[in-house]
């Protein structure tokens, strides 16, 4: 009997909020409507580059290997060619480094991966 009541306890409970925005430095994401910007500019990501942003801004500090960030853009096991991850980040930077020649948000971490640092 307490178990049940335990669970309408539970039911009735307010519900997680669930973040729908990513403040990391000078990026913003709107995760439900699928808006980027950048120290105040908007910028247009494909879905791939809006994922790989979503990833590395969500855990600022965090370094993933390719391997990781390669799983999470395409949602399943990857047995592909990281080296693509490279591709994805270069595109990447293109759009929200001020000089894609020497990032200062989307880091490369050398011999492991890629991380996001707010600056």
């Amino acid at each position: 009997m307490q178990t049940a009541e335990r669970r309408r306890e539970l039911d009735r409970a307010p519900a997680a909020e669930v973040a729908t925005r990513i403040e990391a430095g000078p990026v913003s994401i709107d995760l439900v409507r699928h808006v980027v910007t950048v120290r105040g500019e908007q910028i247009n990501l494909t879905r791939s580059e809006f994922q790989l942003l979503r990833l590395l801004a969500g855990r600022p500090g965090e370094v993933f290997r390719r391997h990781q960030i390669m799983e999470e853009l395409w949602q399943t096991e990857f047995d592909g060619d990281v080296r693509a991850c490279d591709v994805h980040i270069s595109n990447l930077r293109q759009k929200v480094e001020l000089d894609a020649q020497r990032p200062e948000l989307v880091v490369t971490v050398r011999g492991v991966g890629y991380k996001f640092v707010e600056g």
